[in-house]
């Protein structure tokens, strides 16, 4: 099993996200996606930085995919995509059909996990079109894995989101401009003040959701690291994680544990919690609402705590 770092949700200023991508290049990770998937207006790395940046994360021994943009608004947009699926040297990520419908027939691609490929047929239609991978939908349950799992087609690699805020909705409008009272045309990058997304609070002061521009993800932070085992033993042969500003190693290093060492999954998964930036979640694995987290414990309940003091 691989381990994959997802594309940066976030804005970060230009140095920071080649200090943030230096240092992933020394940690357990094997495969590095790069490029904007949230909002086209996020100019500090053009597509020629981007590659550039992959070329560089190559030569430091890692696999790159270029991911596309998830939600098209424009020609510019279009442009834009057509330019990546050009790019001629690296594999690209379909998050939308028309993405798809660039690279169909001309070079292997992964199929996004916003394609929505919820069945074998579905998954085995992709791969027909030339997927060399598929990503699992962020609401499915491990059951339906299991299903595609047992018809998937010879050859083709799956993937399934493991840690991370989930990515919920996209928008073409931008919830955080609004919530300055900013036109979207004349948002002044407002998203770059929050690094790891502009949370919402329910009235009783409890999570709900973080605005990331166009993007809606949770609140809680979705964890399957206690799952690993059980993806290893279904065939599962990548697992992603998106990127956080802080202790983002850490976590690699974690979830390189368990892989190694299955055994030490209830462990790991105690230590990860201080790493996290707000509370786990595991529903949509387990066939409940996403929010949920199948495992209350001890430690689950002081780290709880530990959030409420502060």
């Amino acid at each position: 099993m691989k381990i994959t770092l997802g594309p940066l949700q976030y804005y970060w200023p230009r140095n920071s996200v080649f200090a943030f991508y230096e240092a992933m290049a020394d940690t357990a990770v094997d495969e590095i996606y790069l490029g904007e998937t949230v909002c086209s207006r996020r100019h500090e790395l053009r597509l020629s930085d981007w590659l550039g940046l992959a070329r560089h994360l190559q030569g430091k021994g890692k696999q790159v995919v270029m991911s596309s943009q998830v939600l098209l608004e424009s020609g510019s947009d279009v442009a834009w995509l057509h330019k990546l699926a050009a790019n001629g040297e690296f594999t690209v990520e379909a998050n939308d059909m028309g993405a798809v419908h660039c690279l169909a027939g001309k070079q292997p691609f992964v199929a996004g996990p916003h394609l929505n490929l919820y069945n074998p047929q579905s998954v085995q239609w992709m791969a027909q079109l030339g997927a060399s991978r598929w990503v699992m939908p962020l609401e499915m349950r491990h059951q339906d894995l299991a299903v595609v799992q047992a018809a998937r087609p010879a050859g083709l690699q799956t993937e399934v989101f493991a840690y991370g805020r989930l990515q919920l909705a996209y928008s073409a409008r931008c919830f955080t401009a609004r919530h300055y009272n900013l036109p979207k045309d004349d948002c002044r990058f407002s998203c770059m003040e929050h690094p790891d997304g502009l949370p919402m609070r329910t009235r009783e002061k409890e999570g709900f959701l973080v605005l990331n521009g166009t993007q809606t993800q949770s609140a809680r932070v979705y964890n399957l690291l206690e799952e690993l085992p059980q993806m290893q033993a279904m065939g599962v042969d990548l697992v992603r994680l998106s990127p956080q500003p802080q202790q983002m190693a850490q976590v690699i290093a974690l979830f390189d544990e368990v892989r190694r060492q299955p055994a030490n999954a209830a462990h790991a998964q105690n230590r990860i919690l201080p790493l996290m930036p707000d509370w786990p979640c595991n529903g949509f694995w387990h066939g409940r609402p996403g929010l949920e987290q199948g495992r209350s414990d001890l430690h689950t309940a002081q780290h709880a705590a530990e959030r409420s003091a502060a």
